[in-house]
């Protein structure tokens, strides 16, 4: 029960589901989440931290970048469920165009720059 309720509760966040969508065809950056969503740093890694503690989402370092990807469709039975609901009912909205064609010009920037661009500007 507790698996079940942490999925639907991960699930229930426009933010979190846009997340999901974004990494249906490759794992994105930490930085590339944020320059999507246009949310600050903290805000993009707790949601992301939610969707791994319901097993949604898996992360990988590598040195000082942080890797998101979906979840391996093999594990829990529930989550790929929950991801198949997802994928399949999202269906395409105006938001979701909107994302594709923001994520396809993220995509081809150099993550160093993102990352740059994103860090507090000292006074």
């Amino acid at each position: 029960m507790n698996d079940l309720l942490r999925v639907t509760r991960a699930l229930a966040d426009e933010t979190r589901l846009r997340i999901l969508l974004a990494m249906r065809q490759q794992e994105l950056c930490i930085c590339q989440l944020i320059e999507l969503l246009q949310l600050a740093p903290s805000t993009v890694s707790k949601q992301v931290s939610i969707l791994r503690e319901a097993g949604l989402v898996q992360a990988r370092k590598d040195g000082r970048w942080v890797y998101c990807r979906l979840a391996s469709r093999r594990g829990n039975p529930l989550v790929r469920r929950a991801m198949d609901l997802v994928l399949e009912g999202a269906g395409e909205s105006l938001r979701q165009a909107q994302d594709g064609d923001a994520l396809n010009k993220i995509l081809s920037m150099d993550p160093e720059v993102l990352c740059r661009k994103q860090r507090p500007q000292s006074v």
